[in-house]
């Protein structure tokens, strides 16, 4: 599947002139005559979906650490076949390597609508086994991740001062050892380091909880202890209105919240919501990054 990356002039007027796709070569009939269409792979044949899209996430990322586009919009892509193509298996753990950077933090984002409150989950662990996480969730990690997404918040959203809820690994934030000691020997620590920032950070407050105060406005961002928990609470809320943010970049990237959905393929019935979505958040993230001069701060 192709990928548009971005939009660009070279002088011309016409639409085509205005708008480049990048993909594969055996895309290129179905542009002709619309834009500039731009292979990758050396135009061979027989090109595997994997290859396509880790190829295309490749030249994306070198556009835009090159200056020439602001932001990069991905569409979903299937991890066993990125895995099978030799790539990491997720545009996150990809771009974080063509990148070249030492982290970043996977925001799930609903900017609201008809004045809701923006609701916002950075995920502290991605794509691990639920087995790992006790052990990834550390003091150390959750301080880093807060901090990356007070920086976005301010940089990128524009919030000077951002009100960060940190959810709880245990149930009913473990009640004083009951449940656990990760609140105790992990998230006391964290808190510590944390206070004084440009944000405030309050903590652990429970799953069960968290996310209904969040969503109602009293935070403007949650970070989670792992994948799950965020996902759940996010994607009831807000499905086909999310978009996923990865801070950390020297870019913005944005990208639906949804998958591959091969189930729908070809049945006419995708709902374009999200990806719409991604395209509109990237717009105003890369303004703003633009004006605010990157992402210092903190």
């Amino acid at each position: 599947m192709a990928k548009a990356l971005g939009t660009g002039g070279d002088g011309g007027t016409a639409h085509g002139d205005l708008v480049r796709v990048i993909g594969p070569a055996e895309c290129g009939g179905d542009f002709v005559g619309s834009c500039r269409f731009e292979a990758v792979g050396g135009g061979a044949a027989g090109m595997g979906a994997g290859e396509a899209a880790g190829m295309a996430i490749e030249r994306a990322v070198e556009l835009a650490l090159a200056g020439d586009v602001d932001a990069v919009v991905t569409a979903p892509v299937h991890k066993p076949a990125l895995a099978a193509a030799g790539y990491h298996p997720g545009h996150t753990e990809m771009l974080m390597a063509l990148a070249g950077v030492p982290r970043v933090g996977m925001v799930m984002c609903d900017e609201g609508v008809a004045g809701a409150p923006a609701k916002r989950v950075l995920l502290a662990t991605i794509h691990v086994p639920l087995a790992r996480v006790p052990d990834l969730v550390t003091a150390e990690l959750l301080v880093s991740q807060t901090r990356l997404l007070g920086r976005a918040l301010r940089t990128d959203w524009g919030i000077e001062a951002p009100r960060i809820a940190l959810c709880a690994l245990n149930p009913h934030a473990s009640d004083d050892g009951m449940f656990g000691t990760e609140e105790r020997d992990v998230y006391a620590p964290a808190l510590a380091t944390l206070s004084g920032a440009r944000w405030s950070v309050t903590g652990p407050v429970p799953a069960d909880t968290v996310f209904k105060r969040a969503f109602a406005g009293e935070f403007d961002a949650v970070v989670a202890p792992y994948h799950d928990v965020g996902m759940a609470a996010f994607k009831t809320a807000a499905f086909g209105r999310g978009v996923n943010v990865t801070i950390g970049l020297p870019f913005v990237r944005t990208s639906p919240d949804h998958g591959t959905a091969f189930d729908i393929a070809g049945r006419g019935v995708a709902d374009p919501s999200s990806m719409i979505a991604a395209v509109g958040l990237a717009v105003g993230l890369a303004g703003r990054r633009g004006v605010g001069g990157g992402l210092g701060g903190g």
